[in-house]
């Protein structure tokens, strides 16, 4: 799907100015739509950008973990209230759940030991585990959110003791392969940008070192592409179920923590970050390494996402994030909601749907129950707002999938002579007139 021209001169031209004013050496946006790139923005000259040149990813390399851990989670080899002693013995903070280490929610503090902001050579589980103790909480556990790379650096070691193979190559099993990321590499794999710091009086650049941050590298080592963290942003907004149960991944995506206390406009999931738009969500990361900023930003609903990468730590005007962010509400709202066209079907909805659909009331409130004969289940809802949707489980017994009723039991009340005269939504009664009592 096209982007509208006026749109690509807006999201070109924002891009350039982030790259001017921002003074990075090079910048590239990928605006991602329906499981495609629909258009790569790019300005700068060091180097020249596109689609396929590599940059870091930073802490985007954190959803991807976050991942590993939820799929180890569906398999039934941990749990997300499992203690951090259950599969790291002797840490000294084993009491934190993987569920706080996943949301930074467990307050830990943000970096291991030692002389590392992500410049240091780390080295193996063992060196980190050795530096974390009592002293690494900053907070009580759920008191407060509390950002920790040194959290994920422990959930990597958690999914190497559970599946007994290194966090990379479990990764490129189970995400990088089946998602076809061939560019998306432990290392720097040529072509690739090179990362600066720029001088903030003269202008020079100072290229930054390219470390393999060992036991860390879980929390933000990886390099990645525009094509390939588009893929990656495709995924995030509709998951295939080889991968992960897609609601595996809309349980990620239920705030554990909120960031912004003040204004609710951000908080964090399982993995992913939440941020609030306008009357819009949106779910992503930021990530940033010596010589790179990275962003991604993914709207569900639409299946849209925006992805980005430069090439120098840090935007004079800002963070990186925050422009995919505004070049995502931009490109929503010139492309709008997706409309789905209406198409009659031939096929009858069985018996026991059929009898059901039709107008129901309860406290004087109108409801419409409506047959999906293709999936075989109810819809329900206000009249022209079917939010609920109903699967059967048993003879007069329906199980709530989505809306205020997901999870709830709906059981058909029958007369003597077997029709349905009510319906018992989790104990709310509906009939088929506003006076009547079943």
């Amino acid at each position: 799907m096209s982007l509208p021209p006026e749109t690509i001169r807006e999201v070109d031209t924002a891009v350039a100015r982030a790259q001017s004013v921002g003074r990075t050496p090079s910048l590239v946006l990928g605006v991602v739509r329906d499981g495609e790139l629909a258009h790569v923005a790019a300005a700068g000259e060091h180097p020249r950008p596109n689609a396929d040149l590599q940059y870091r990813l930073g802490s985007i390399s954190k959803t991807m973990t976050a991942v590993l851990i939820m799929q180890q989670r569906d398999a039934g080899t941990l749990a997300l209230h499992d203690p951090l002693e259950a599969h790291l013995p002797g840490t000294g903070v084993g009491t934190l759940t993987l569920r706080q280490l996943l949301g930074h929610a467990s307050g830990l503090q943000r970096e291991p030991d030692g002389p590392w902001w992500e410049r240091a050579e780390v080295g193996d589980l063992a060196s980190v585990l050795a530096g974390v103790g009592e002293h690494k909480i900053a907070y009580p556990p759920h008191r407060v959110y509390h950002y920790s790379n040194l959290a994920y650096g422990l959930l990597g070691g958690v999914l190497e003791a559970v599946t007994g193979t290194s966090w990379f190559d479990l990764l490129r099993e189970r995400i990088l392969e089946p998602l076809g990321l061939t560019r998306t590499t432990y290392q720097a794999t040529e072509p690739f940008a090179r990362g600066y710091v720029v001088h903030p009086w003269h202008e020079t650049l100072r290229e930054e070192p390219r470390t393999d941050t060992g036991a860390m590298a879980p929390a933000g080592q990886l390099w990645s592409t525009i094509t390939d963290l588009g893929r990656w942003a495709a995924f995030l907004a509709d998951p295939d179920p080889a991968v992960l149960a897609p609601q595996t991944l809309t349980e990620m995506c239920v705030p554990v923590a909120i960031s912004d206390l003040d204004s609710w406009t951000s908080g964090h999931g399982l993995g992913v970050e939440l941020f609030r738009v306008g009357d819009r969500v949106y779910l992503g990361h930021g990530g940033s390494m010596p010589g790179y900023v990275a962003g991604l930003a993914v709207h569900r609903p639409t299946r849209t996402a925006v992805v980005g990468f430069a090439n120098s730590y840090g935007l004079r005007v800002g963070h990186l994030g925050g422009l995919g962010r505004e070049v995502l509400t931009t490109v929503l709202d010139s492309w709008g909601d997706p409309v789905t066209p209406w198409r009659p079907t031939d096929a009858l909805p069985p018996a026991e749907l059929a009898e059901l659909t039709g107008r129901w009331w309860w406290m004087g409130s109108e409801f419409e129950f409506r047959a999906d004969a293709a999936t075989g289940e109810l819809e329900a809802g206000p009249i022209g707002n079917p939010i609920m949707r109903f699967t059967q489980e048993g003879p007069d017994r329906w199980r709530g999938r989505s809306g205020p009723e997901d999870g709830e039991i709906l059981t058909v009340l029958r007369s003597a002579a077997g029709d349905p005269v009510a319906l018992d939504m989790a104990t709310f009664i509906l009939t088929r007139t506003p006076t009547e009592h079943p």
